[in-house]
């Protein structure tokens, strides 16, 4: 998936701010390209959680979970 579909995935989707990392990733169809790009694309990970507004403290305790 490119940065461009990854965008525009989370560009469609509305209010996630109350919604927790899981139902951000489920809301905007991202949970497989995440869970993929954790085992071989760190970078990628990193790019989508923030353009979900996950806050940095918790980017990087995800980013070391696995």
């Amino acid at each position: 998936m490119t940065d461009n579909e990854i965008y525009k995935r989370i560009k469609l989707a509305e209010n996630l701010s109350g919604m927790t990392v899981n139902e951000r990733l489920y809301t905007c169809d991202l949970f497989a390209e995440f869970d993929k790009s954790m085992l071989s694309d760190k970078v990628t990970a990193k790019k989508i959680l923030t353009l979900l507004n996950v806050d940095k403290e918790s980017i990087e305790l995800i980013l070391k979970s696995k």
